[in-house]
Parts: structure tokens; C-alpha cells; sequence
């Protein structure tokens, strides 16, 4: 075993270096890495315990209000009471994955949402409910955190954004489920039908632990561990080239703190590096102006995501669809059922075109359709409030622009927020900071949740959304001014990145990496 410390580490190199991938040819790209997809997969299903929770609830909470004679305040209690049980999970999730490793914190989430699953699904009474919610809750909280953190830290550059968009992808695809599974059992006996749809949500926790076996463990954390034997054949397999991966791994032993001629199989890194000490003061106290710049990017991007509405157009969706003039639980369910079939294939366009369009120009345009959508949604639904009888083309226009809503979310709002904000951290940082942007992200979900009933009663569903798209517009402008372009990137490079960005600069600076024949794979070095 090798021993260093600091001050004998390798002094890097006063200049930056631009590096690339040898090229391939002036047609060639490189192919898709099957196996770094297999693992972005199997950690990114950890995202669908949230989905399932999400969906299921936007159709059991109206047969839980009957069974249990409860308050529309319990209910939106009750479905948005969740996200604030998670920030326990996701403030935990930091340090947990730091010290047994990502692999060991997805099981760890899986194990935790199977309890709660259950002890909903067997709840009893509304305070036995809100017992397993709190601890589905800390599960979820868990999931969000270490599923886009494993992905971007497995994944090559030239398919970052492909796959750590796979977590919003299972987010989608466990809504969708939550949402048939309302379908399916609310034919079912009033005491029984809410609780098999909240119980059989188990079932994929299960599956998540099984298949979590086949995922090899992040290779920067084992790069933290001093493990880079380890590391190195974990890169290799997840890597494009050869070329890649030993850049890769150059890159990485830089961040950690590791001497780049040390080529031993373990060495010894110190606790500090290794066990993530020191880093909430690095990241709150004494942040350089890159890692502050990194911090509000990666918290405005995880408020505005939620601001601007879509867990209450997801949770309440039969509710919206009820003031549209849909007048059965059968036809509001399956009109939610659309929502999800909408959602869930836009979502799967956007995982294609983020390594293509660019992170920043795909999530200007989905926020400004936001926009849109938003505007009319709540013109249309003030139409119908003001109205004596129904107005079929306010109907048909409302049920339209949900639909546009979430399709314009899923293409670019939604995904790009995890891809985003899992991969401009420094290394040493990246685990608790993406922490803190999953505590941000909940704790607005949970806020707007509990709140969009009360609000709807007290300025009109119309005047809610109108208030939504307000704070999307506010979003559009953030966006436009603070969040650079990422695509192509090494994950070691965002530093350098944040340090120097100037918004007006961003149209250029993407053409610039565009145009370049190599396949590039890292820039500035921090």
C-alpha cells in the first residue's frame, strides 16, 4: 500500500489543457457504451419508488378522503407531506454514499421504501397512513439523491445527458404505473382498493435490489477510497476508448487529491477526501466563487423545476380535470392516464436530444412552453370558473394544455435538472451538494402540494396556474442568464466552467465545441 499527503502530491500544471479523444474519423462517433446504459438503468429504476408514489396518490387520495371521512387540508397533507419526509433521506443520502458507496445507499433506498410501501398499503387509520409515508419518505429522499449522482459518475461524456436523464425517465414510467394502478383497482372495494394501490408500489423496490447486484460501484468513489485498480476496470468498461478511460482516471485521481503518477492497484487517500470531511463548511461557509456560482445554479434550477407546478398538475390532475368539467372518477383517471402516456413519451424524445441540442437551448424551450401552456391553462379554466354552463371549447382547450404543460416540462425542465445539477459539483463536493439540491427541490414539492388546494379555493384553480406561470417566466430568465452549457464536459472540468461563464458568451462558446472534429471529453482542467 502507498502512502502520501498533500505535501507531496504532484504540483499540476500551471496551464490549462484542452483534451480530447484521438479522432475517429471524419464521419466517425463513438458508439453507445452498453454497458455503462445497463448500469445507468439499473441505478435510474431507484427513480420510479418516487414516480409510483406520485401517480398511485393522485387517484387513491379520492378513495382514501371517503373511507376515511378526512378534510381536504389532510388530503393535500397527506400527498404532499412525503417530499418533506424525504429531505431526511436526501440530507442523509450525502454522507451514507460517501461512506458504504453508491451501490450500497440504492439498496439501502429500496429497503426503506418496500417498509413504508407496506405499512401503507396495511394502514389502518389516517395516523398509521402518515407513519408510512414518513418512512417511504426518507426511502424516496434516498433514491432522488444517489440515482443521477451513480449515472453521471459511471457515464462517458459523450453520453452524460443520455443517461443521467435516465433517472426523470423511471420518474415518468413509475407516474405512468402509479396511474394504471389507480385504473386497475378502483373497481375494487372502497377499504380495499386505495390500499392495494399503495401497497403493491413494494414490488419494484424488490427488483431494485436484486438487479442493483449486477452494477458495478461508482468509479469515483472508489477513486476516493484509494481503490484504483478498481476504479481503472470499472473504466474501462464504461469508458468509449482505451484513451477515455486513462483521461478519465487522470482526471479523477487530480480531483481526489492523487499523485498522477501513483499506479498502485490501493493507496492510502486520507479520511478528509475519502469520507467527505470538511465539505458542508467548503460548500456553505468557505465556497470559492465557482463552487457559490455552482451552488445557486444547482439550487435555482431544483426550485424553479418544482415552482413552477407540475406536482400539482401530477398530484391533483383528476381534481383539475373534475373544475375542466370531467365529471366521473372514471373519466378523470383516464384522462390522468393520458397525462402519463404524454409525459412519459416526451421524456424519452428528450433523453435523445440532450448530448445533441445542448442542455441549455433544450431547457429555454421547454421552460418558454411552460410558459405558454400555463397562460392559457389558466385563462380556460377562469373561463369555465366565470362561466354558468359548460363552455366545450374552454373544456377541450384546458385538457389540451395539460397535456402541452407536461409535455413541454418532460422535454426539458424535467430532466435536465438531475442531469444538471449531478454533474457541475466538484468531485469532493458532489455528493452532499446534490443533496442539498434534492432537499430544495422536495421541500418546494411538498410546499406546493399542501398548498394547491387552499390556493384554488382561495384565488381560483385559473388564478393558481396563472401564478405558475409566473414563476416559470422569473425561471426563463435565470436560466437564460446564469446556467452555462454543459454537453461534452468532463464532470472534473466544471469548475473552470462556472469560473469564467458570461451568458452573452454561451451562443458562442457552443458553437465553438460544436464545431470541433474530435470528440471532446474534457477542456479546462481545474
Amino acid at each position: 500500500m502507498t502512502g502520501f499527503t498533500p505535501e507531496n502530491q504532484a504540483v499540476p500544471s500551471p496551464a490549462p489543457a484542452t483534451k480530447h479523444v484521438p479522432e475517429l474519423g471524419p464521419q466517425a462517433k463513438p458508439k453507445r457504451n452498453k454497458y455503462a446504459f445497463a448500469c445507468a438503468i439499473l441505478a435510474s429504476m431507484t427513480s420510479i419508488l418516487l414516480g409510483y408514489d406520485i401517480g398511485v396518490m393522485s387517484g387513491a387520495m379520492i378513495y382514501i378522503k371517503r373511507d376515511l371521512k378526512i378534510s381536504d387540508l389532510q388530503i393535500g397533507i397527506l400527498a404532499g407531506i412525503l417530499n418533506i419526509y424525504s429531505l431526511l433521506g436526501s440530507c442523509a443520502a450525502g454522507r451514507t454514499s460517501d461512506w458504504i458507496g453508491r451501490r450500497y445507499t440504492i439498496v439501502l433506498a429500496g429497503a426503506i421504501f418496500f417498509a413504508g410501501a407496506l405499512l401503507m398499503g396495511f394502514a389502518p387509520n389516517y395516523a398509521f397512513l402518515m407513519f408510512g409515508r414518513f418512512v417511504a419518505g426518507i426511502g424516496v429522499g434516498y433514491a432522488l439523491m444517489i440515482a443521477p449522482v451513480y449515472t453521471a459518475e459511471v457515464s462517458p461524456a459523450s453520453s452524460r445527458g443520455f443517461l443521467t436523464s435516465f433517472p426523470e425517465v423511471f420518474i415518468n414510467a413509475g407516474i405512468m404505473l402509479g396511474y394504471v394502478s389507480n385504473l386497475a383497482f378502483s373497481k375494487f372495494p372502497l377499504k380495499l382498493g386505495w390500499r392495494f394501490m399503495l401497497g403493491i408500489g413494494a414490488i419494484p423496490s424488490v427488483v431494485l435490489a436484486i438487479g442493483v447486484l449486477a452494477m458495478p460501484e461508482s468509479p469515483r468513489w472508489l477513486v476516493m477510497q484509494g481503490r484504483l485498480g478498481e476504479a481503472k476496470r470499472v473504466l474501462d468498461k464504461t469508458s468509449d476508448s482505451p484513451a477515455e478511460a486513462s483521461l478519465r482516471l487522470e482526471d479523477i485521481k487530480e480531483a481526489a487529491g492523487i499523485p498522477a503518477d501513483c499506479h498502485d492497484d490501493v493507496v492510502q487517500v486520507s479520511r478528509r477526501n475519502s469520507h467527505g470531511e470538511g465539505v458542508w463548511k467548503e460548500l456553505l461557509l468557505r465556497p470559492t466563487p465557482a463552487v457559490r456560482r455552482v451552488m445557486i445554479a444547482a439550487i435555482g434550477i431544483h426550485f424553479f423545476q418544482q415552482a413552477s407546478g407540475i406536482d400539482a398538475v401530477v398530484l391533483f390532475s383528476p381534481r383539475i380535470f373534475k373544475t375542466a368539467g370531467l365529471e366521473t372518477d372514471h373519466e378523470q383517471l383516464l384522462a390522468t392516464v393520458a397525462v402519463g402516456i404524454v409525459k412519459t413519451s416526451f421524456i424519452l424524445v428528450a433523453t435523445f436530444l440532450l448530448d445533441r441540442v445542448g442542455r441549455r437551448p433544450l431547457l429555454l424551450t421547454s421552460v418558454g412552453g411552460m410558459v405558454l401552456s400555463l397562460a392559457v391553462l389558466g385563462t380556460s379554466l377562469t373561463v369555465i370558473d366565470q362561466s354558468d354552463k359548460k363552455v366545450m371549447w374552454a373544456v377541450v382547450l384546458s385538457i389540451a394544455t395539460v397535456m402541452t404543460y407536461v409535455a413541454t416540462f418532460s422535454i426539458g425542465a424535467g430532466p435536465i435538472t438531475w442531469v444538471y445539477s449531478s454533474e457541475i459539483f466538484p468531485l469532493r463536493l458532489r455528493s452532499q451538494g446534490s443533496s442539498m439540491g434534492v432537499v430544495v427541490n422536495r421541500v418546494t414539492s411538498g410546499v406546493i402540494s399542501m398548498t394547491f388546494l387552499p390556493m384554488s379555493k382561495g384565488m381560483t384553480t385559473g388564478g393558481a396556474f396563472y401564478l405558475f406561470g409566473g414563476i416559470a417566466t422569473v425561471a426563463w430568465v435565470f436560466f437564460y442568464t446564469f446556467l452555462p452549457e454543459t454537453q461534452g464536459r468532463m464532470l472534473e472540468d466544471m469548475d473552470e466552467l462556472f469560473s469564467g461563464f458570461r451568458w452573452r458568451d454561451s451562443k458562442s462558446n457552443n458553437k465553438n465545441s460544436s464545431s470541433n472534429p474530435e470528440v471532446e471529453i474534457g477542456l479546462n482542467k481545474q
